[in-house]
């Protein structure tokens, strides 16, 4: 080989070495710098969203929101229980309540994947049946309120109830990512609990809404305090991420609202309304067989009270008397598509038109005699029965918007209006004793019924 050539190689060499002699002191420089960054730990700012606070009392809060809200018209609420089914009684939510947590630690036991190994899991439902049995007992023995059908004064709020959302809650934390059937089914037994106690005459709906505020609250807490304990939010995390979910926005959801007539259903004889503005409660849930399309329904009662103080009580100096009535009511089955308009991760709209059958709820006037001093034979209790009433079952159109604000990937708030309208029929028939001569005791009145019902939903995709 040529002097040049070993020339040329040997200044290869030395320039390389000396490069890398050069660069080896700034790449240190380099990594100090990463590393100190890295000590550092830069977290991005939680949004209002993220914040654990907001995350533990969020939902627990709509029910204590709705529990507030039911409070002063919790009787005229549980007149719909008496009317329609006023000897209901069965014992299924006295063991409905136990199946969520009989469902994880059986699956636990099986062996199927949750968020947490067995013994994390029985630690965090220990401390959860702790701060429920705290939180309800102290509640229900400060209150003292008395129970629908006075048996005792420890109503509020429901233990049942909280029992059943606290398991369903335990169900959902451990098996909610790896299917949501799992947290819909425990919900729905949740559910079934709370209509089970309003039904069986042993709670108000004020508190049922109480107890599953606090059952959901109280899981929430446990999960927060024994996370911090193992120092991360659960032992199969990296397993449990794995699993995908399904992107169409079919749900589940509990709704609560105002309804307000755009006629008067009954009037007085001045034309004044009776019953206009009420109140609506019920079931929606809907299938997506893509992201807009999909079919559903909705059971909900509706229920319009009277406004007593608009009737004149009878001219009588003798008696002293007010008018009691019961409201005029429905109960609604309905069916019919889904249409839901995305704006972004957090926001969709939904439009639907549905179709049912509206049962509605026969009831009497009657007049409260608070003092008399004549013999009055057809006074029963105190009362009078002046007339009674029963609306004919119709079909009803129901349309609406919902606006849902997504919390998590499986729950989100809505606000929803809605538009019903029915051909109502109402049969009223005037009790002998009031009546005048020639007058016909039996009138039919036919005329349109349309309302507005708006209020919030608790949304549960799956």
């Amino acid at each position: 080989m040529p002097k040049r050539s070993y020339l040329f190689i040997l200044l290869l060499l030395i320039t390389s070495n000396t490069i890398t002699a050069q660069q080896t002191p700034l790449a240190e420089d380099y990594n100090f710098l990463t590393a100190s960054i890295d000590s550092l730990n830069f977290q991005p700012k939680k949004s209002f969203w993220e914040k654990d606070a907001t995350q533990i009392a969020f939902v627990p809060s709509l029910f204590f929101t709705a529990s507030a809200v039911t409070w002063k018209n919790k009787e005229e609420i549980r007149e719909v229980r008496n009317r329609y089914i006023p000897s209901f009684h069965y014992k299924f939510d006295d063991y409905v309540q136990y199946l969520p947590a009989a469902a994880t630690f059986g699956l636990k036991a099986a062996g199927v994947k949750g968020r947490n190994n067995f013994k994390r899991s029985a630690l965090t439902y220990g401390t959860n049946m702790a701060i429920m049995a705290i939180l309800v007992n102290g509640v229900k023995y400060t209150a003292k309120v008395e129970r629908p059908d006075g048996s005792s004064k420890n109503s509020f709020p429901s233990g049942h109830s909280a029992m059943a959302f606290s398991n369903a809650a335990f169900l959902d934390k451990e098996y909610g990512l790896v299917s949501p059937m799992y947290s819909i089914g425990g919900y729905g037994a949740a559910t079934m609990t709370g209509v089970g106690r309003s039904l069986n005459n042993r709670h108000w709906v004020s508190d049922v809404f109480a107890g599953a505020g606090i059952g959901i609250l109280s899981t929430q807490l446990a999960y927060f305090f024994v996370d911090k304990i193992y120092g991360n939010k659960g032992d199969n995390l990296s397993l449990l991420s794995t699993f995908e979910g399904n992107d169409n926005p079919s749900f589940l959801s509990l709704k609560l609202g105002f309804t307000n007539g755009l006629e008067s259903i009954v009037e007085t004889e001045e034309q004044e309304s009776l019953a206009q503005l009420g109140w609506e409660a019920g079931i929606e849930g809907a299938y997506f067989f893509n992201k807009h399309w999909g079919l559903g329904g909705q059971i909900a009662i509706a229920s319009f009270p009277f406004s007593e103080d608009k009737v004149d009580t009878p001219d009588e100096p003798t008696i002293d008397a007010k008018i009691l009535s019961e409201s005029m009511g429905n109960l609604t089955f309905s069916i019919g598509p889904y249409y839901a308009i995305h704006f972004s991760d957090q926001w969709n709209l939904m439009i639907k038109a549905l179709g049912g059958y509206s049962v509605g709820a026969h009831g009497t006037i009657s007049l409260k005699v608070l003092s008399h001093e004549v013999n009055i034979p057809e006074m029963q209790e105190d009362k009078v029965q002046i007339a009674e009433y029963k609306p004919a079952n119709v079909f009803q159109f129901t349309g609406g918007l919902a606006l849902t604000y997504n919390i998590t990937d499986n729950l989100g708030a809505t606000i929803y209006s809605d538009f019903n309208h029915s051909q109502s029929k109402i049969t009223y028939k005037i009790d002998d004793n009031i009546l005048e001569p020639e007058e016909p005791q039996i009138n039919v009145v036919k005329h349109p019924f349309n309302y507005l019902s708006t209020g919030i939903r608790l949304t549960a995709y799956f």
